[in-house]
């Protein structure tokens, strides 16, 4: 009996350790826009957690327990500037959606360089519209409802997600099945929204050093809310030296212009790059996330009412 008790604990243990962490590639087959990456462009995470040189997307998948999931999906969209990844804060982010009963995907998305992709504008875009596309495929066999599938961006993650929300109609990746590639809601924390002198680094490395007005007026999220972009919550710190608070009320100004539903939390301090646990706010904006989301009807575990974070 204790041999078998053992048996058993092992394999429970393996899946669990299963369910909490799956790597899966982003495409099948070929990847749309790419070039032959050279040698020397190789992945790597160096020891402050940032990836370079991503030409294989992929998405880490965190999942619930059975016994608290609700079906709701959110892809997070690490920042860095469109350079590196900064993946360390969205597997910490993804493990807390998961006490809330939610099903997260930390997305690895290829970065814009033109050694790797044929337009380099259009590479990132490609990945966040496969991505939640592949959601939606697998929606049934990861007991995710089809309707409650968002996504999380952090600063230029944020700006790609905004980027996917409010681009609908511009679609870059092959879908002959028609599959919604419109997020149900969006999470946008210190995002990047106007493409402006004050970010030249994420600007230039997605449309250059010196973007036509055209690619400007692309790539300024803000110009391309309506009534069909998901409903966001955002925030963002009074203090940010690095992607201004002017981006977040640009783009709440933008849904509230288009009647879309918001909630949006200016903190007084916190700078940029906050994670969880932000030392100023301690976790208070993801509480906040998370009330957001049962008012909204995408979290209605009965397990995760108090919104603490263990």
């Amino acid at each position: 009996m204790k041999h078998l008790f053992i048996l058993w604990l092992l394999i429970f243990s393996s899946q669990i350790n299963y369910a909490q962490d799956q790597i899966i590639p982003l495409y099948e087959k070929t990847i749309p826009n790419s070039k032959k990456t050279p040698l020397n462009y190789v992945e790597e995470t160096d020891s402050n957690g940032l990836t370079r040189n991503v030409s294989i997307p992929t998405m880490a998948a965190y999942f619930p327990a059975k016994n608290i999931a609700n079906g709701t999906a959110v892809i997070i969209f690490a920042g860095g500037g469109y350079f590196v990844l900064a993946q360390t804060t969205c597997v910490e982010i993804a493990k807390a959606f998961n006490k809330a009963g939610v099903t997260a995907f930390v997305l690895k998305y290829r970065l814009p360089n033109d050694v790797i992709m044929i337009d380099k504008s259009i590479g990132p875009l490609q990945d966040a519209q496969r991505a939640i596309q592949l959601v939606r495929e697998k929606a049934t066999e990861w007991n995710i409802s089809p309707a409650k599938i968002g996504m999380f961006g952090l600063s230029a993650g944020g700006h790609l997600v905004s980027t996917e929300g409010t681009q609908l109609d511009r679609i870059v990746i092959d879908n002959k099945a028609n599959i919604s590639l419109r997020p149900d809601f969006m999470v946008l924390l210190y995002p990047v929204i106007i493409y402006d002198p004050a970010i030249p680094r994420t600007r230039e490395n997605l449309i250059g050093k010196i973007p036509e007005a055209k690619a400007l007026h692309l790539y300024g999220t803000e110009n391309h809310v309506n009534s069909n972009t998901p409903p966001t919550f955002l925030v963002h710190a009074l203090d940010d030296d690095v992607i201004p608070v002017k981006n977040s009320l640009l783009f709440f100004n933008a849904l509230l212009k288009a009647n879309v539903k918001a909630e949006m939390h200016i903190v007084q301090n916190g700078g940029h790059g906050f994670g969880l646990y932000d030392p100023e706010n301690k976790d208070k904006w993801f509480i906040w996330c998370i009330d957001w989301m049962k008012k909204m009807a995408f979290n209605r575990s009965k397990y995760f009412s108090s919104c603490l974070i263990i």
